[in-house]
């Protein structure tokens, strides 16, 4: 039998995959939607191993906004500066109960 995993250090890096933070960060906003700067600040906040760590895990932040159809633009800032991001109706559900699983949005 397998040895039971320790929990995780606050400073480990999280298991969660890109798409799942960035679900957990854009769901855990009242108006269910986040600019790029704030959800890598939800990430930071709540993940202190990315505070610490060279600015490429943002790469893959952009990287999975922009290439994974679960996320979508919901408009511009108030300042013009940057859209809003936010999942894809089809897939709201699945993340709001924790399904993560990489699929195309069904549109």
């Amino acid at each position: 039998p397998a040895a039971p995993r320790p929990a995780p250090e606050p400073g480990d890096k999280p298991s969660q995959s890109y798409i799942a933070l960035i679900s957990t960060a854009i769901l855990s906003s009242p108006e269910k939607k986040l600019l790029l700067s704030d959800i890598y600040q939800w990430i930071m906040d709540n993940y202190p191993y990315f505070k610490n760590k060279e600015k490429s895990w943002r790469n893959s932040v952009r990287h999975n906004l922009s290439l994974n159809e679960c996320f979508v633009k919901a408009g511009r800032s108030d300042n013009g500066k940057g859209h809003f991001w936010a999942i894809h109706p089809a897939n709201l559900e699945d993340f709001a109960k924790g399904d993560y699983h990489r699929r195309r949005a069904r549109r």
